[in-house]
């Protein structure tokens, strides 16, 4: 009986990392650290604030969560704006340490109490999206096909329709 069950949980492809509340001071903020592997995976982090509060939540890098506690300009991989709740979903392709921050520097200027969900999926959410061209682009390719075509069907009309010599 427990190998099925052994057996399910190393077939899963989502893993819930943390579910729990934080209180952060105003003007304050706090992480949890993710290690990420080689293969892509969708990080998928969701909050929702007690009081009404104003927070945010953003993914760093490792090196960039060390500048942000040393007060240097750092880069975000993906932020939510603030707001009483919301989500964050984003595909990490390259490997590395990676930090989901819940920043309360915000508007608000109250401490906050933060219901922080993150999870990490390994299937579906690290494929790439369907993409189209753009309106441009599209006009472009068909104006080419265009005139390929027409150029090969005029060139073999005229090979077609020209005396033959003998």
């Amino acid at each position: 009986m427990i190998f099925p069950v052994l057996l399910l949980l190393a077939v899963t492809t989502r893993v819930e990392l943390v579910d729990q509340v934080f209180s952060i001071p105003p003007a304050e903020w706090r992480y949890v650290e993710l290690n990420l592997g080689p293969q892509p995976v969708l990080v998928d982090c969701r909050f929702e604030t007690r009081r009404n509060e104003s927070v945010r939540v953003a993914l760093l890098r490792r090196e960039d969560l060390e500048r942000m506690r040393e007060e240097r300009p750092h880069g975000i991989a993906a932020v939510t704006p603030f707001g009483e709740r919301n989500s964050l979903r984003y595909v990490v392709r390259s490997p590395g340490e990676y930090a989901v921050v819940v920043d309360n520097r915000g508007p608000s200027g109250k401490a906050a109490s933060v219901h922080l969900r993150v999870s990490l999926s390994f299937e579906g959410g690290a494929e790439p999206r369907v993409r189209t061209l753009s309106p441009l682009r599209q006009i472009v390719v068909v104006a080419i096909s265009f005139v390929v075509f027409f150029g090969i069907v005029l060139y073999a009309g005229r090979k077609l329709l020209r005396p033959p010599t003998r």
